[in-house]
């Protein structure tokens, strides 16, 4: 049943993103260039989706356990560390080339287009590639 509940919220979320044009390539690209043509329309949603998050939040962390988890997955520690910024500037720089991140990249596999799949199938492999790269270092400072 979980499963199921979590595709469905999975197919509302990727809906979402589709309606709000946060799977176009172009309509992301538009609000990236801030110094250009800026398109301002993305700034809606993420700020619509801020405030929903800022909301929900405090009243969800109160609950024993998530609906469709075991406990949450919260961050184990807040400091900004190399990993962090490294992460953050790669994703900036992969946001910025191509117009995708990872969700609407997946919700955009709907479309079809050969493209998003390459794009998908680096991502995957990048992720996959970080992993590894990560128990290598970790094991070589223990």
């Amino acid at each position: 049943m979980r499963a199921w509940l979590a595709l469905l919220m999975g197919l509302v979320f990727g809906a979402g993103l589709s309606l709000s044009g946060m799977t176009s390539t172009v309509k992301v690209l538009g609000f990236l260039d801030v110094l250009g043509d800026w398109d301002p329309d993305l700034a809606f949603v993420m700020g619509g989706a801020l405030l929903v998050s800022l909301s929900a939040t405090p009243w969800i962390i109160t609950w024993v356990r998530p609906l469709l988890a075991d406990a949450f997955s919260l961050p184990a520690t807040q400091s900004i560390d190399r990993r962090l910024i490294t992460g953050g500037a790669l994703f900036g720089v992969g946001w910025g080339l191509w117009g995708y991140c990872p969700g609407p990249a997946v919700a955009s596999l709907a479309y079809g287009y050969q493209s998003t799949l390459i794009f998908c199938v680096a991502m995957v492999l990048g992720m996959w590639l970080a992993g590894k790269l990560h128990l290598i270092t970790s094991r070589l400072n223990d």
